[in-house]
């Protein structure tokens, strides 16, 4: 059947002055044809590569590049390449082979036309990234500042791996947990911040000198390339071999090597006396991999927990996934600080439901935890108290967090902790029948945790309509517990992540919210924002 497909699309592709010419290295049908047609006299000549499956995009690739076309252009790569679908931006029909390669055909073709026409030049920006292209240095830096910074070399069984960072310690610990060994003297390293957004020089790329920076970042922006001639002049005064120079700009991090190579150094400005225009670089991609940027990438435009002072409270099923979710948002970064609160140890029967594993048994919870979140996430600020939260003094947190689930105790830290300290609590009700959460902010006119207990025994807001069922597994009284999955907990944590994530970024709104995971029940409560009790004894006073 697979060859009868390909053949239906290579007899539909013929029919477009394509022609069939052979496999690739990767197994691809290839054809060969013109796009463009309508924007050129004669088309211009490509490869077009049909997946097997047809699972994948078609592949399109330029054999012949104008000549009249300028030096970087949109959406083609360096060897040719044409970008014309984002992957993943649709979903390709594999019972359509014909109509779905032909329809990825009149997209690059239509592509192809804008860029011939001169169109689309704007996308260089965003498109930088695919335009500069160089050995990747791992970026680790979350000050601020330019200047100076320190270049770590680390060797491992792969080859050397070159480290930036304005954090010596931070970054030591990371390259630890990679296995890898720092060695090598490394070169000096700077870092020069721009506003300019990056694009390539379409007269002239890629850069192959620093006449060639130089020339380009004036363009863009003049202050950085003096910033830029400055550092580099510097460096041929102090006999150095190599620099490093990595640019902000608002759109990414790039960086280039400046090699000293004076034996070979060419002078083509007028200017002679100046030999570093001659010098070769070697272009570098900064790849980020600063705690700050982990946690923003997957919510760009919002705020994280980075600087701020989270207190969580209970290490079990529900905080060890919150735990692990706090510290992907940023939490115990750019100077804050997560703290774990628990005086439990991980048991057997924890391991069936809980993030830690096997490696942590007998071991205190919430030191087991911090364990595990600094082998995740080496440069965060994370500590564990073992101890009962009772006898803590609770009230230096910006956000504090009860995943311990236990009623009594929610009561109590509603009563004792400060209206100023917002507070969230989940928990799970029954066997994993629903998964709540609520927040108390320091609006005095929002109800509390008490509150909804008032209101439940009432039979207002409760989870599920009726009674929530009740099921005990085990032997014995000291050996009975209540029965639910995993995933139970890690909804429970994932709800309560949201209500943390919506704080953090000033909506609170609704302060009660309740999931209801048993199919067989009914909801009872929607989301809402809860009110003082009126015989809630906290709220009242």
């Amino acid at each position: 059947m697979k060859r009868a497909r390909a053949s239906e699309v290579i007899e539909a592709l013929k029919e477009r002055g394509f022609h069939y010419s052979g496999k690739d290295a990767d197994g691809w049908f290839t054809l060969t044809g013109e796009l463009a047609r309508n924007a050129s006299e004669q088309g211009i000549r490509c490869e077009v590569a049909l997946d097997p499956d047809f699972f994948a995009l078609p592949r399109v690739r330029l054999l012949d590049i104008p000549k009249h076309f300028p030096a970087a252009v949109p959406h083609i790569g360096a060897y040719g390449d044409l970008c014309y679908l984002a992957p993943g931006s649709i979903v390709l029909n594999i019972f359509d082979p014909v109509g779905q390669t032909i329809a990825c055909l009149d997209q690059a073709d239509r592509v192809l036309c804008q860029i011939t026409k001169g169109e689309l030049v704007e996308d260089l920006v965003e498109e930088f990234f695919a335009y500069w292209n160089g050995p990747n240095c791992l970026f680790d830096v979350l000050g601020d500042i330019p200047g100076r910074q320190h270049c770590l070399i680390a060797e491992g069984d792969d080859g050397l791996h070159w480290f930036i960072t304005d954090s010596v310690e931070r970054t030591t610990k990371k390259i630890d947990l990679l296995g890898l060994k720092v060695t090598r003297s490394p070169p000096p390293t700077y870092r020069i911040k721009t506003t300019a957004m990056p694009r390539p020089n379409p007269r002239s790329w890629p850069p192959k000198t620093v006449n060639d920076i130089l020339e380009w970042q004036s363009q863009l922006d003049r202050s950085c390339r003096r910033k830029i001639h400055e550092r580099i002049q510097l460096g041929e005064r102090e006999k150095r071999i190599c620099i490093l120079i990595f640019i902000d700009s608002p759109l990414m991090t790039y960086g280039f090597a400046v090699i000293y190579d004076r034996s070979k150094a060419k002078v083509k400005l007028a200017d002679r006396r100046d030999t570093t225009f001659g010098l070769k670089v070697l272009l570098l991609t900064a790849m980020r991999i600063d705690d700050q940027y982990l946690a923003q990438r997957n919510i760009p435009g919002m705020r994280t927990l980075a600087g701020k002072r989270v207190g969580l409270i209970g290490c079990g099923t529900i905080g060890g996934y919150l735990a692990e979710m706090l510290c992907k948002a940023g939490a115990g970064t750019v100077g804050g600080k997560l703290t774990l609160v628990d005086f439990d140890k991980l048991l057997p029967q924890n391991l069936g439901r809980h993030r830690l594993g096997f490696s942590h048994l007998l071991k205190n919870k919430a030191v087991a935890m911090v364990d595990e979140l600094q082998r995740l996430s080496p440069g965060i600020e994370v500590e564990a108290i073992q101890r009962d939260a009772r006898q803590l003094a609770l009230d230096d947190f910006d956000l504090l967090i009860d995943a311990t689930g236990e009623e009594s105790l929610g009561h109590w830290l509603c009563d004792t902790t400060p209206r100023t300290v917002p507070m969230i609590s989940a928990w799970i009700e029954g066997p994993g029948t629903a998964v709540r959460a609520m927040i108390r902010t320091e609006d005095v006119s929002a109800g509390c945790y008490r509150c909804l207990w008032h209101g439940n025994r009432r039979g207002e807001l409760r989870s599920v309509v009726g009674d929530v069922p009740l099921l005990l597994a085990g032997h014995g009284c000291e050996g009975l517990y209540v029965p639910f999955p995993a995933s139970v907990s890690v909804q429970a944590a994932s709800l309560a992540m949201d209500l943390v994530l919506d704080w953090v970024n000033g909506k609170s709104s609704p302060t009660l919210r309740t999931r209801v995971l048993d199919t067989t029940q009914t909801a009872a409560a929607a989301d809402c924002d809860l009110q003082p009790d009126a015989e809630c004894p906290i709220c009242r006073s």
